[in-house]
Order: C-alpha cells, then structure tokens, then sequence
C-alpha cells in the first residue's frame, strides 16, 4: 500500500499482492467479483443478525465490461461462490463443476450465525447493460433488501485489475489499493522509474535487492522466501498441467487445447526448435488452463497469466536457474508490475490489452534481463521496449471468453519480453523513450481507446468472427 514521504504519496504494492494464486479465467470478472461478494457477506451477517426473523433478499448488479462479458468470464459464478463463502485461493482444489452445480439449484444461502437470506443466482444476479458508472468499467452493486422493497445494506465495488477491488467510497476519498496514504519505513520508496533508477544508482543495490528490502519491512525473509517460493511452484505447476492436458476448453467455441500436442511435437524434433516456440508452448499452456478455469497466478492479471511464467519456466528448464535467481526474477518483475499499476493501469477493460499482456510482457522482460545479468538501466530499457510494442493493443475477446486471441497473444507477449531482454543486454541501457514515458503513453492510449476494444466484445475479433 501506498506510503507518504513528506507531502509525496509514495506506493507500496506488495509482491504477494501483485501475484496471486487463484482460478480462472479472469482476475478482474472472476478472482475480484468473487472477493466482493465474499466481502459484502460479511456486511450481510450484521444486518441479518438485526433482522433474524425478516425474509430477506440478495441481488447483485453488474455493469459495463461485467456485464457485457460476464457471462463467458464465469463472472455470475464468481458471485455465487462468493456469496456462499468461497474464495479464489479456497476453491484451487475444489471440482469447480461439482461445487458450481451444487449452489446454482440453490434458493438461499446461510449467513454465519444468523440464519439465511434468498439468493438465487438464476434470478438475484442481474447483467444491465444499460447503465454505466464513470469510476471504472468493472462495477457491480450489491443490494440486501426486505419484503418491502427496502434496502438495508448496498456496496458498490469495482474489480480494477488482477484481483483487487475497491469500494465506490474508497475511489471517492483517493482509497485505491495503490494510493491508500499510511507511515513509511520503507528504505526505497519509488513512484516511477526515474526515481527507482535514481535509488538503485545512489544505494548500488539492485532493482530487486531495493524490492526485497521494501518487502522485509512488513514480513521475514524465511516467509517472503517461502511464500515466492510457493508463487514460483503454482507457476511452474500451471505450466505443466497445460502442457499434460488435452481436449476442448469449454464456453462454446469449441476450442481445443493445443499446448501439449506443440510441447511434444518441440521434445521429437529439438533440434530444430527456437526459443520461441518453446515459450509459446509454455505461455499457452498456462492460458489454456486459465480457460479452463483451473488454478492460476496473476502475473498481473489471469488473462495475461502465462506471459511471466513462460519466460521464467524457460529459464527454469533451459537455463538451470537457482531459487535465488527465481525469486530475483519475481522480486524485478513485481517492481516494474507496480510501477504500471501505479501509473496507469493492469485492466483490460480500462486501458485494453496493452494493459494486460502489455505490462506482463514488460515485466517477464525487466526481470528475465535482471536474472541474465542485466543493470538497472538496462532492466528499465527491456521493459519499456517490450510494453512500448504493446502499445494500442486491444482487448476483443471472441464470445467474452479468455480463448481467442488470449492464448496466443500470451505466447507472442513471451516472445517479446525476451527479444527485448536479449536486445537491452547487448546495449548500455541509454534510451530516447523512457519506462516512465511507455506508461503514460500507455495510459493516454486507454483514455482515447473506445470502449468496444476494452474488454466489451463489442469490437475487433470479437464481432468479426461472427459477421465472416
């Protein structure tokens, strides 16, 4: 969370914040509706408390980018799981289908110690279309009400990107995850680039060591160890159950799963492979899991949840990397993941899909140069390169769901990260255009970028398939 150094807000968002382990397909329509419902519950239990022998009723109301796509995002599914208590990180070993079928033919739910309220998602879950809010794209209403009409209790939240949510009063009072003001002790507060660059030359410590630094000041070095430890292993688990899964992924469009047939293909002629096809293979096999539904980490976001954790399995399985040099890797890639949340914006329906693959793509780059021996500048100069061509990149998803263009736009982010990696370590790090200056870019591109190419499927791909 954000800190002040003197008048200045300073960001703080953690690398256990940024990485999240969850479930597909979205971070943003699934992962954070999910944790909205969840937390409107325990609102409810108080007021339920009150009103113990009331009929009460739950409805949810999603808007704008939610609405539009919410259904191939599993976003009414995300609520009701939500609603009954479940959360991204608590559902990972459940059978999703099992567990969805299970609440869907429910009424009611129970409201810990107080009795229980009607909700039934066929009915109580409501996709208006027709309303929007100005605070965010991604919004939805909660509402307790009596027999009466009356409403006893409302919260309007807003899933803002790789699984965080804000209330409407915290975007009112300037309460964003990442410009909440509170004390610092952090050694190396930075807000950009030019400031992380300015920190990293005068410390001689680098972007990661300042990273880690900032990190110990709120949790140990044997748990953030630990707890990077258990990111990089939901990672690598995600990679390989890709690469071991086959068959159709579901929501209609009859995609089939493609990874693993490409990763044996690579393993029976490896001669003749690339470093590109090996991340494509790796990339895609996390997004064909994310459409599954299955467990992911969002590296920032699930959409573009295997951009990071290609290019660090890569490392991992063809450059023998060290669990020193894995955990560098996450501790530079947060670094710059924060940055670009901070500045601008990690949502697909905010600023498009330069927004997601975009930002996963600079910070796989950013940390792939740092593990590979890069310096500081040249860390700065490989993710500005890789976000710079993502710029403009739009977010159409073909029928709402997380399969075309997604899964391969994860592969050709991989690409870029390393090629601008590769590039930035034969070079000094100077620059024309810097980090800085790509996020703002990025941002002003968000603001300018209609609405159908910002998660909608409104647009682009996602009507072109239908009207061929």
């Amino acid at each position: 969370m954000p800190i002040i150094l003197g008048r200045r807000v300073i960001v703080f968002i953690s690398v256990l914040d940024l990485f999240k382990i969850g479930v597909g397909p979205s971070s943003s329509h699934t992962m954070g509706p999910m944790v909205a419902a969840n937390r409107f519950m325990h609102d409810v239990e108080g007021v339920v408390a009150n009103n113990h022998n009331s009929d009460l009723t739950i409805n949810c109301t999603l808007r704008d980018s939610l609405a539009y796509t919410g259904i191939g995002h599993a976003t009414d599914k995300a609520i009701a799981l939500g609603i009954h208590g479940y959360l991204p990180n608590t559902v990972i070993d459940e059978n999703l289908d099992e567990l969805i079928e299970k609440i869907w033919s429910k009424k009611s739910v129970s409201v810990q110690g107080s009795g229980s309220c009607n909700f039934s998602p066929k009915s109580n879950i409501i996709f208006d279309t027709k309303n929007s809010f100005k605070q965010n794209p991604n919004g939805m209403i909660f509402e307790l009400i009596n027999s009466s009409k009356e409403v006893l209790l409302t919260q309007t939240f807003f899933s803002i990107g790789g699984g965080f949510i804000v209330t409407a009063k915290e975007i009112e009072n300037g309460d964003r995850p990442t410009r909440k003001r509170g004390k610092s002790k952090h050694p190396y507060p930075f807000n950009n680039s030019k400031e992380m660059l300015e920190m990293s030359a005068n410390s001689k410590k680098a972007i990661w060591q300042m990273k880690e630094a900032n990190e110990l000041c709120n949790i140990s070095q044997d748990e953030l160890n630990s707890k990077l430890d258990d990111i990089w292993h939901a990672m690598k688990s995600c990679v390989e159950n890709g690469l071991n899964n086959e068959g159709i992924l579901p929501g209609g469009l009859n995609t089939v799963r493609r990874a693993k047939k490409l990763y044996e293909q690579l393993n029976n002629d490896s001669e003749n492979t690339t470093v590109s096809d090996w991340l494509c293979a790796y990339a895609m096999a996390v997004n064909e899991e994310n459409a599954a539904g299955h467990m992911v980490v969002t590296a920032p976001t699930n959409g573009a949840a295997g951009v990071l954790p290609a290019t660090l399995y890569f490392f991992y399985k063809h450059k023998a990397a060290k669990p020193e040099q894995i955990r560098q890797f996450l501790l530079t890639s947060s670094a710059i993941g924060g940055l670009i949340k901070y500045n601008s914006s990690i949502s697909g329906a905010e600023v498009g899909c330069q927004g997601e693959v975009g930002s996963a793509s600079a910070m796989a780059a950013a940390a792939l140069c740092d593990v590979r021996g890069g310096t500081s500048k040249q860390i700065e100069n490989a993710a500005e390169m890789s976000l710079e061509h993502h710029l403009g990149m739009t977010c159409d998803p073909v029928k709402g769901l997380v399969q075309v263009p997604c899964i391969e736009r994860n592969g050709f982010g991989a690409v870029k990260a390393y090629t601008a990696s590769s590039l930035a370590l034969r070079e000094s790090g100077d620059h024309l255009i810097s980090l800085d200056e790509c996020i703002e870019a990025m941002r002003k591109t968000g603001l300018d970028m209609s609405d159908k190419y910002k998660e909608t499927a409104l647009g682009g791909l996602a009507v072109s398939l239908i009207q061929c």
